[in-house]
C-alpha cells in the first residue's frame, strides 16, 4: 500500500477537521448554491476538489516549493484569482438568478465546475496549506512520494466535495424557494454579490 494504513487512519479525522472549518471554498460553494441551485452548487464543489487534487500533485512534484521561493509568481496568480472573483461578483449583480422564470441566466454546472476549479488553483494559501499540512504524514522511506500526496490529496478533496457540497445544496434549496420573490431574488443577488467581493477582499489582503 502506498501510505502506511494507521498513517491514513490519523490523517483522516485530521483532513475533516479542516474541511469543516469555514473558509474561501466553503463560502464559494454557498454563494453558488445561492445564486443558481443545487447541482451548480454540487459542481462548484466537485471544480474545487478537483483544484485540492491539481495542487497535491503540484506539491508532490516539487513545483509548489519553487514557488513558495517565488513571491512574484505569488502575487501574479493571488490578483489574477482576486480579478476572477471581482467579475463573478459584477456577474452575480448584473444577471437575475433566472430560477423563477426558467431563464439560462443561472450558472450551468459545468461553469460553476470550472469557476470552482479557477479559484481554488487562483488561491496561493491553498498551495501554501498543502506543502505544511501534507509532507507532516509523507513517508519519504516507503518511497513514491507523489503517489503519497495524490492519495492525502484525494482525501481532503473527497472530504471537501462532501462537506462544502451539503453545504452548497442546503443554500441551493433556501435560495431557489426565496428566489420566487422578486425582493428576496435582488437581496440574494447582493448577498452572493457581497460575498464573492469579500473573498477577493480577503485574497487580495492575504500575506504569504
Amino acid at each position: 500500500m502506498i501510505v502506511d494504513p494507521l498513517t491514513l487512519l490519523a490523517f483522516i479525522p485530521a483532513a475533516l477537521a479542516l474541511n469543516l472549518t469555514p473558509g474561501a471554498d466553503m463560502l464559494f460553494c454557498l454563494a453558488q448554491g445561492m445564486r443558481s441551485g443545487p447541482r451548480p452548487a454540487l459542481a462548484a464543489s466537485a471544480g474545487i476538489s478537483a483544484g485540492a487534487l491539481v495542487h497535491a500533485a503540484v506539491a508532490g512534484l516539487g513545483l509548489s516549493a519553487v514557488l513558495a521561493a517565488m513571491p512574484q509568481a505569488f502575487s501574479l496568480i493571488r490578483w489574477a484569482g482576486v480579478g476572477y472573483l471581482l467579475w463573478l461578483a459584477w456577474r452575480a449583480l448584473s444577471q437575475p438568478m433566472g430560477q423563477s422564470s426558467g431563464t439560462a441566466l443561472a450558472t450551468a454546472p459545468g461553469r460553476a465546475f470550472r469557476d470552482g476549479l479557477i479559484v481554488n488553483l487562483s488561491n496561493p494559501k491553498v498551495i501554501l496549506f498543502i506543502l505544511a499540512f501534507i509532507p507532516q504524514f509523507v513517508d519519504i522511506s516507503r518511497g513514491n512520494v507523489l503517489g503519497q500526496f495524490l492519495v492525502f490529496g484525494a482525501v481532503l478533496g473527497l472530504g471537501g466535495f462532501v462537506i462544502n457540497g451539503i453545504v452548497g445544496l442546503f443554500a441551493g434549496k433556501i435560495g431557489r424557494i426565496l428566489a420566487q420573490n422578486t425582493g428576496f431574488e435582488k437581496a440574494l443577488r447582493y448577498a452572493t454579490a457581497t460575498i464573492f467581493g469579500g473573498l477577493a477582499l480577503k485574497m487580495a489582503s492575504g500575506s504569504r
